[in-house]
């Protein structure tokens, strides 16, 4: 009787101490419940230092500004705008593109970008006096209209305006054989070529004159000067010489055959330059640009009467 009843309370405290487990053990499942939280609460973490990148990418943003970009406005300098390339760049502003790059120590004149800011006027140059006389140049383009009547013939070469001189005591003297760079006198002018006008110069439209001829036929200097380009790197104008005369004046001759001339060297008004032709064009034709202060102006208001 005894032993039943050991055996009893025995199984009896089994069990009891079986259901303590077990509840002992569903009380902690609270705690391994809270756990999951914690990926929740690191993940904000992130979210500072994320909001604080786009802050730090703006702040950096405005330091990041193309070359020049402090002279921006002056004068004396120019904004690079889409599709500039240094060479129409140096036609736009009136000077050989080489000598832009110098000024502002270009590495690889290939490489510039939109917004970059260049000095166009030499750094010894006071660029308001070069604005200044921009402005009063129209009174420089009327006095070749007084004197063309007792200039050289249309075409002429080096013996006849020689003789040209010698005959008419008033006229100036032939200039040197490689120009002046720094001189600002009138060239005297003579047609680039023998044909027809078959375009004339009209504002923002036509910038120059075409002028028709053969394939071959002769492009000759219009006053003398240097030339500063000689290739076919302008789109639009074929192959394409270019001839500074002086600090205000140069002139270009497009859609050439064939070129005669190289980048730097002497030319004499009349000497032949270049052979008429299509390229880019779509007829043979010579087209004739005279850029004051690199604006193009009307070659037939400065051309001699023929």
């Amino acid at each position: 009787m005894l032993s039943r009843r050991f055996l009893s309370f025995f199984w009896l405290t089994c069990g009891a101490l079986l259901l303590a487990g077990c509840a002992a053990t569903n009380n902690k499942a609270p705690v391994e419940d809270r756990q999951p939280v914690r990926p929740a609460v690191r993940s904000t973490l992130p979210a500072p230092s994320s909001a604080a990148e786009p802050a730090s990418a703006g702040a950096t943003e405005p330091a990041k500004l193309p070359p020049g970009a402090e002279n921006a406005g002056k004068p004396g300098y120019y904004s690079v705008k889409p599709g500039d390339t240094m060479i129409r760049i140096g036609l736009e502003q009136g000077q050989n593109w080489r000598d832009i790059v110098r000024w502002n120590a270009i590495e690889n004149p290939n490489l510039i970008e939109v917004g970059q800011v260049l000095r166009v006027v030499p750094p010894q140059t006071d660029a308001n006096v070069v604005a200044a006389r921009g402005v009063a140049s129209p009174k420089v383009e009327a006095r070749p209209l007084e004197t063309k009547p007792a200039a050289a013939p249309p075409v002429a070469g080096a013996a006849a305006s020689a003789a040209a001189s010698a005959a008419n005591p008033a006229s100036p003297p032939a200039p040197l054989p490689v120009p002046a760079r720094d001189a600002d006198d009138e060239p005297a002018w003579a047609w680039p070529a023998g044909g027809t006008v078959v375009a004339g110069f009209e504002e923002g439209k036509q910038k120059g004159l075409a002028i028709s001829g053969k394939a071959g036929d002769p492009v000759l200097a219009a006053a003398d000067g240097r030339v500063v380009y000689a290739g076919s790197g302008l789109r639009g104008y074929g192959n394409l010489v270019i001839v500074k005369h002086n600090n205000t004046y140069l002139t270009a001759y497009a859609h050439n055959q064939t070129l005669l001339v190289k980048e730097d060297q002497a030319v004499r008004r009349g000497q032949k330059i270049a052979e008429m032709g299509s390229s880019e064009a779509e007829r043979v034709q010579l087209h004739f640009e005279i850029r004051r202060q690199g604006k193009p102006v009307d070659p037939a208001r400065l051309l001699p009467v023929r």
